[in-house]
């Protein structure tokens, strides 16, 4: 058998799929080119810092020629630089193991640096075909400058420029847009988008138009001003947050981690948003914007704050638009949310004014968090307001005229009997909203002696008062009759008194008891295995009750109906304002019932117009 041959290949790369996998898929939008050339320049400023801490640190970006040109005082590249990165997908100087700009000192600066993937520059190619990269090394002196041209499908030309070409070291990066892309190197948007990347970045960052005119667009962050007062801190930090976010905070809570390098201010939101919403804060990295979307960065119930913050510790993803989600982040993550968790507590002791307005208005957000932190329980539970019987009110407040605290599942159950609970002194509270049945249970472990129970229909009827037994007699027919109407929809009838008077029916069932109605209802629609198997699901669970009040007038009359059909289209109708009166979506059968019910009294009342019609006629004969 003849020996195998091996030979050896190199991957061959399509520079204009890779860029079109760029634009579509890693980065967002086209407008990240300049920040990949900011951070560029950032880090090659850091790698000549390295070796002399006095050179220069400034960054210019120039608009106006039809061309865009980003210039930094960096380390800048020698000709065997630009070969073995430019021209190298993939290969970052930034993270090197093999020489090249890795000298001693700058690579025990490589954690400082902002870019480690190597492929920023393409992203240069989203908006333009051809880049200019001329620059000078700050290394090796007495090196050339050279000139590096790439384009766009995939080849690229070096050449070495005379000395006056570029006296300085650092490096000039050039591009001219495509006809496509001028709208995103045009000076407002550009000057618009240094500001948003680069409003953070330690070194001068400048943007000049065509008239030679400068702007200034990094500033120091308001959190780092250490030696203001601290009122002007205060409004230098809300007017930070009103030009960054749009609003006036409530309050600022400052944010140090200095494991990781992290500062910065959360921003406490002066009106009420959703818990489902997700917040937006703004992560820096070693200065440069990352993320103006990050909602990883706090955990789910801090949606009351806004953040923003600048870090050196932790790590973006290959896009660089987002974090890392990794055991660092997530250790982040916890610290923050116990900073935030020190603020609240913090407002109880030294400023409950502030504490009560911020629960007036992110009361839910402070359930959320209580449901899970047993000493924010402790401390804020008595605070906070919860649906009752009497009305919007404390816990704390509430217990005290109410020793055993009654709680719905539901708002529709809180709804249903709300009225006549309060008319007959019971405490009832609306456990239907989010964390508020759970956060009332826990009430006990806040408040010793205080009971808690969950309401069930049968403690709602045992507070109703007994009808005169001689007027349950008399009303036995009409029962008897509204028994068989209504029993159909597995709810029993039965006559009480009670507050308030206006009500003349009470519909009184539980969660258990609707599952069980739509169960019977499905299954008496199905046929078959589907049959069998919701009957095989049938529970024992107790009917529901309309209680019928002997107080109502209406009912006092309809008690007396004897004829059958009239009875039964009263007692459907009284059965469906109950139900109208539980504010809950009808299910078809139920609106079925209520228009029967409505043409049945229609038509009773017609008959009745005739007969009356008839007999004056006859009287009028006679």
């Amino acid at each position: 058998m003849a020996p195998q041959s091996h030979s050896s290949h190199t991957f061959q790369v399509d520079l204009r799929g890779l860029v079109d996998l760029l634009s579509h898929h890693l980065y967002s939008s086209p407008r990240v080119y300049l920040r990949e050339l900011l951070q560029n320049a950032v880090d090659a400023i850091t790698a000549r810092q390295a070796l002399d801490p006095g050179a220069p640190a400034r960054i210019t970006v120039e608009t106006g020629d039809g061309t865009l040109a980003v210039t930094d005082t960096g380390v800048g590249l020698t000709e065997k630089d630009v070969h073995s990165f430019l021209a190298t997908i993939g290969r970052s100087s930034k993270r090197s193991a093999d020489g090249g700009l890795d000298g001693t000192a700058i690579a025990s600066a490589r954690s400082e640096f902002i870019g480690q993937f190597g492929i920023g520059l393409l992203a240069c190619f989203v908006v333009a075909d051809e880049i200019t990269v001329v620059s000078r090394s700050a290394t090796t002196p007495g090196a050339p400058a050279v000139e590096w041209c790439g384009r766009a499908d995939g080849s690229y030309t070096i050449r070495t420029l005379p000395p006056h070409a570029k006296p300085e070291p650092g490096t000039t990066v050039r591009l001219t847009p495509r006809a496509d892309g001028t709208e995103w190197t045009r000076h407002d948007r550009v000057l618009e988008l240094a500001r948003h990347y680069g409003g953070l970045l330690r070194h001068e960052v400048t943007v000049t138009d065509a008239r030679g005119t400068a702007t200034r667009v990094n500033h120091t962050p308001p959190w780092e001003r250490r030696h203001a007062s601290p009122l002007a801190r205060r409004e230098a930090l809300a007017e930070h947050c009103r030009s960054t976010f749009g609003f006036t905070p409530l309050d600022t809570i400052d944010l140090n981690l200095p494991v990781v390098g992290l500062r910065g201010v959360a921003y406490v939101l002066p009106t009420a948003v959703s818990p489902s919403q997700r917040a937006g804060h703004r992560v820096h990295l070693k200065g440069m914007l990352l993320s103006d979307q990050a909602p990883e960065l706090l955990p789910d119930w801090a949606f009351f704050v806004r953040c923003v913050v600048d870090t050196t510790g932790l790590r973006p993803t290959a896009s660089r638009e987002a974090l890392y989600e990794d055991e660092t982040l997530g250790a982040v993550r916890d610290a923050l949310g116990a900073r935030l968790r020190d603020w609240l507590t913090g407002l109880a002791a030294s400023d409950p004014t502030l504490l009560h307005r911020f629960i007036d208005i992110h009361h839910l957000a402070v359930k959320a968090l209580a449901r899970h932190d047993d000493a924010l329980l402790r401390m804020l539970l008595p605070w906070l307001p919860f649906e009752t019987t009497d009305g919007n009110v404390t816990l704390e407040e509430f217990a005290r005229t109410h020793p055993t605290i009654l709680v719905t599942r539901t708002v529709d159950e809180f709804r249903q009997v709300a009225p006549v609970a309060a008319a007959a002194g019971l405490g009832v509270v609306n456990g239907g909203y989010t964390y508020d049945h759970d956060l009332v249970h826990r009430l006990p472990e806040v408040r010793p002696g205080t009971a808690v129970e969950n309401l069930d229909p049968a403690t709602v009827t045992a507070h109703l008062d007994a009808v005169d037994p001689t007027a349950e007699l008399a009303a036995a027919p009409f029962l008897t009759v509204a028994r068989e109407v209504i029993g159909v929809h597995d709810c029993d009838v039965v006559l009480r008194s009670f507050q308030p008077v206006t009500a003349p029916a009470l519909l009184l069932d539980d969660r258990e008891a609707r599952h069980e109605r739509t169960r019977s209802e499905l299954a008496g629609a199905a046929d078959g295995l589907w049959a069998d198997i919701l009957g095989s699901l049938r529970t024992e669970a107790p009917r529901a009750q309309l209680v019928l009040n002997h107080l109502n007038p209406l009912v006092r009359r309809a008690v007396t109906i004897t004829e059958r059909g009239l009875a039964g289209v009263t007692a459907e109708a009284l059965y469906g304002q109950a139900l109208l009166l539980t504010r809950r979506p009808l299910r078809a059968a139920e609106s079925a019932l209520l228009n029967r019910a409505f043409l049945g009294l229609l038509d009773h009342a017609m008959h009745d117009h005739d007969d009356t019609q008839g007999g004056s006629a006859t009287r009028k004969e006679l």
